[in-house]
This record gives structure tokens, C-alpha cells and sequence, in this order.
């Protein structure tokens, strides 16, 4: 028996001395990083040295950026210049915004949309291969990457709507200008830090199935653009990035707190799962939801008095029902509330997690590229034994 990277029992066939690891490679360590952690026991994750909790309620979306791209969070003028930086690089390349209605019209989804319209920006910058690409190289790609992501989605969202989209105006910060892009209205300040504090709440979260993916193909050396690609298809699943706007389509769903209850008692009982609850690393609540639920409450409205009343019913009828098994809202849940809110429509609610998560995507490619060792797993065979003759009827057809 020999132990995993993460402590935990694996164990070995001598004959051939790989690792089995439990499945899905659960709490199994694959490599160091320097960007955070998310501690799940203890209801806990951060950027660096820093709580991402205390950053969200505190800091820009440049800071937080600025800290997980760089190194360090900036100083006044440090941040001038990377704000800056970005908001130059926000519009979108003449050719790409030619490209964009037509992708619009191929489908409706906006992650396909983001999918093959950051495929095309890759050709189009001529993005070179990480491999071959200097330092500054990588992070130039990246910080371009992370500007014209709200411009494409805000677009691609006033395009499949018949409206024409709006200039991106650098003047502006990036959570606030998104919103100004989608809506074609410069939002209330509330709105615009609402949706920056969950942006930098959501912008890295540990080795997630999509960040995993975005290092796996960076391990080879490929282009930004294709690790930025297989991240949003990853990330598509709705295993994954998903349930923001499933979380408030429940709500809406049960439409009122008289039937809230009723509501989860019938969803628990079949044994259903219930959108907006759960996570796969946090063992108690996730504090992004506590966060989001704080800032929902901002806003003196139904919706959140729906929200905290159906997260109060679902606790409670499980401790019912279910002794001794916690299931508490996790990110999602309060996000589509907040967005709501702040003018998003529904079909926004997962892109806007790509608005952010780009910037956790891009600060783990630039570290994966520094590291010249391939990520080449290895897969059990458990089928036939091998090697067996071929069938009678196939021996000898090439000649």
C-alpha cells in the first residue's frame, strides 16, 4: 500500500507500479501552486496569502486580478496602469466583431458564442504556442483574453436579441462597463459593485474541473486560446458552471414562501436534487454564498426574502428528513439572485462566471507554461486480456 501526493491510501500493483487513486482523482494533490487554496472543511478558500472572501468585499476587479496575474496586490499607481491596460484592450478587433453576428446566428447558446468566438480572436491575434511564447508574451495573451471576454458575451447577448451592441468604454471599471455592454445603461453604483464582488469572488476556485483542463492543455503547449476553449467546454457541463440560473428558475418555481416548504419536503422525498445546493469540496457553508447572501440583501426586495426562505425550508427539512447529512446553498444559489438584481438576464448568469473565471483560467496557464513536464495521466486496462489471436474469419485479409 503506498500513499497518494494528498496523504490518502492508493494503492500500487508492483508488476507495474502505477498509482490507482480514488475516482475522479478526489483530494488527490497533482501539482504545487502558488494562487490558493480552497480549504472545504473549514469553509475557507483564498488568492495568494489573501481570504477571497475578504478581497470581494473590499478590493476592484483590477486589484484582484492585478494580485492573481502579477503577484501582489497593486499600489495606487500600479493599479492606474493595469486598469488602463485593460480597458484599452476591451474593444473588440475589427475582424472579430465582423465574425461575431454570424456566430451569433449559428447558435443561441452565448458559451458556444464565447467557445468559437475566442477561438477565432486566437487566430486573429496570432496567438503563438505557449511553448514558444516568452513570459510577457503569455501574460499580454492573457490579460487580452481577459478584456474581451465581457465584450464578446455583452455583445453576443444584444446581437441574439436584435439590438446592436454597445462600445466598450475604458473609462469605466471592467465589472461596471460589462454591465453598461449588456444593458446599454451605465448601472447604479450598488449594481456595479454587486456584480464586481461576486466577479472577484468567483475568479479562481482551486483545481475545478475547468481550470484543470486549461493546465492539462497548457501542459502541452498549445496556444492560449485553445486552453481558454477546453476550459468553457469544461465548463459547459451542467455538472459545472451550470446552475445559477437553474437556482433561480426553481425559485420562480415555487414563486412564493407559503410554498417552500412543501416544495423541498416533495423534491427531498423523491430524491431529487435541489439546484443551488451542495459542493463537491465544501463539508459546511460555502463562503461565497454567505458573501452573496449579505449583498442580496442589499436589495429590499421579494426575491431575496424568497431566497433565504427556501434556503431556511431546505436546511430544515433535511434535518428532518435526512439527520445528520448538511446540505447548504453553495455559490450559485445567491448569484443568480444578485445578477437578477443588477439588470442581468438569466441567460447571462453562467457567462458572467466566465468573466471572471477567466482570470483563474489565464493565472493557471501562465503557471502551468512554466513547467516543461507534460500532464500524461495513465488509464487502467480492465477489458479482454491481451494479446489474443484475431477471429478466424480476419486472419490473413491484407494479404
Amino acid at each position: 500500500m503506498s500513499t497518494t501526493a494528498a496523504g490518502r491510501p492508493a494503492t500500487t500493483t508492483p508488476s507495474d507500479g502505477f498509482v490507482t487513486v480514488p475516482p475522479g482523482l478526489a483530494k488527490v494533490v497533482v501539482t504545487e501552486t502558488e494562487l490558493g487554496d480552497v480549504r472545504g472543511d473549514e469553509g475557507f478558500y483564498h488568492y495568494r496569502q489573501y481570504s477571497a472572501v475578504d478581497l470581494a468585499e473590499h478590493v476592484s476587479f483590477e486589484d484582484a486580478a492585478h494580485l492573481l496575474l502579477v503577484g501582489h496586490l497593486p499600489d495606487a499607481d500600479e493599479l492606474g496602469r493595469f486598469g488602463a491596460e485593460l480597458g484599452r484592450r476591451r474593444p473588440l478587433p475589427s475582424r472579430l466583431a465582423a465574425l461575431l453576428p454570424e456566430i451569433c446566428r449559428t447558435t443561441s447558446d452565448s458559451l458556444q458564442v464565447l467557445r468559437t468566438a475566442l477561438s477565432a480572436w486566437g487566430g486573429i491575434a496570432d496567438l503563438r504556442p505557449l511553448y514558444d511564447s516568452s513570459e510577457e508574451e503569455r501574460r499580454e495573451a492573457v490579460l487580452s483574453a481577459i478584456a474581451v471576454t465581457p465584450t464578446i458575451l455583452a455583445a453576443a447577448h444584444r446581437l441574439q436579441r436584435g439590438l446592436e451592441p454597445v462600445a466598450a468604454d475604458s473609462s469605466l471599471g471592467h465589472a461596471a462597463d460589462y454591465l453598461r455592454m449588456v444593458t446599454g445603461e451605465v448601472p447604479a453604483e450598488h449594481e456595479a459593485r454587486a456584480v464586481e464582488s461576486y466577479l472577484v469572488a468567483t475568479m479562481d476556485h482551486g483545481f475545478n474541473a475547468s481550470t484543470f483542463t486549461a493546465r492539462v492543455i497548457a501542459s502541452t503547449g498549445a496556444d492560449l486560446a485553445a486552453c481558454l476553449v477546453g476550459a468553457i467546454g469544461s465548463f459547459s457541463g451542467p455538472k459545472h458552471g451550470g446552475a445559477p440560473s437553474r437556482a433561480l428558475e426553481a425559485l420562480d418555481e415555487i414563486g412564493s414562501l407559503d410554498r417552500a416548504a412543501a416544495w423541498v419536503r416533495h423534491r427531498v422525498e423523491a430524491g431529487e436534487r435541489i439546484m443551488g445546493f451542495g459542493h463537491a469540496v465544501y463539508r459546511t457553508r460555502d463562503p461565497r454564498s454567505e458573501m452573496l447572501k449579505e449583498i442580496a440583501r442589499g436589495w429590499d426586495d421579494p426575491l431575496v426574502d424568497l431566497a433565504v426562505g427556501v434556503e431556511d425550508a431546505v436546511e430544515a427539512t433535511l434535518a428532518e428528513l435526512k439527520p445528520g447529512r448538511e446540505l447548504h446553498a453553495n455559490v450559485e444559489f445567491y448569484a443568480g439572485v444578485v445578477m437578477k438584481l443588477a439588470g442581468l438576464h438569466p441567460s447571462m448568469f453562467t457567462p458572467t462566471f466566465c468573466v471572471a473565471r477567466v482570470v483563474g483560467w489565464g493565472a493557471n496557464v501562465l503557471e502551468q507554461a512554466r513547467d516543461p513536464k507534460i500532464i500524461r495521466p495513465a488509464a487502467r486496462y480492465v477489458g479482454p486480456p491481451a494479446p489474443q489471436p484475431l477471429p478466424e474469419r480476419t486472419a490473413g485479409r491484407a494479404s
